[in-house]
């Protein structure tokens, strides 16, 4: 989009950019969204950060939207409560179902909190989750890898609310709905950013 304008900017330039600004588009284009479904998959998958084992934890409600990622050094009971608060805390309501897979960990995370909600686990049951990963490795293989915890959470955040905002993975009817979509997508971002 800058080279069409006939700007030509650094790639260090564009890393600013997003420290400065990313958070306050990704905190008005989450204010925009609809309210998540009521049904949420939980999974977790291992990044290697410098040589360290790290494990991203995410959380996609039924429809595909991401609703959090969190980089944490365990894949214990106390992480799994950490991810629930955060979601319940910026969510503000608690799922109905909750679905992972087998890690115990989330069982007596939900134990802890007092969860009312039906949990389902077993095999292949939160292949929602696990397709919803592919995104960040796409990225992660672009970026090189992520160089730390702390700017993977920041990158990870930022680039949740944007995809969010432009995926289009329902199969549009045609192409007139895609194009509906996309512009829908494209107000979004205008408010968004606009706001800022």
């Amino acid at each position: 989009m800058l080279a069409e304008r006939g700007l030509d900017v650094s790639y260090e330039t564009i890393r600013r950019w997003v420290r400065k600004f990313g958070l306050i588009y990704a905190r008005n284009l989450r204010r925009l969204r609809p309210r998540a479904a009521e049904t949420w998959h939980l999974d977790e998958m291992v990044v290697s950060i410098q040589g360290q084992r790290m494990f991203l934890w995410r959380a996609v409600d039924s429809e595909g939207e991401i609703l959090d990622m969190l980089v944490q050094s365990r894949r214990d009971k106390a992480a799994a409560l950490r991810l629930l608060r955060k979601l319940l805390k910026k969510q503000g309501f608690a799922p109905t179902v909750l679905v992972t897979d087998k890690l115990r960990s989330y069982a007596a995370a939900g134990r802890e909190l007092r969860l009312s909600a039906h949990h389902e686990h077993g095999l292949r049951q939160n292949n929602r989750a696990e397709n919803s990963h592919q995104v960040v490795r796409r990225r992660e293989r672009r970026m090189r890898r992520f160089k730390s915890a702390g700017s993977a959470q920041c990158f990870l955040a930022v680039h949740a609310a944007i995809h969010n905002a432009f995926n289009l993975q329902r199969h549009p009817i045609s192409r007139a709905t895609l194009r509906l979509f996309r512009a829908a997508a494209a107000q979004q971002w205008q408010i968004a950013t606009a706001a800022a």
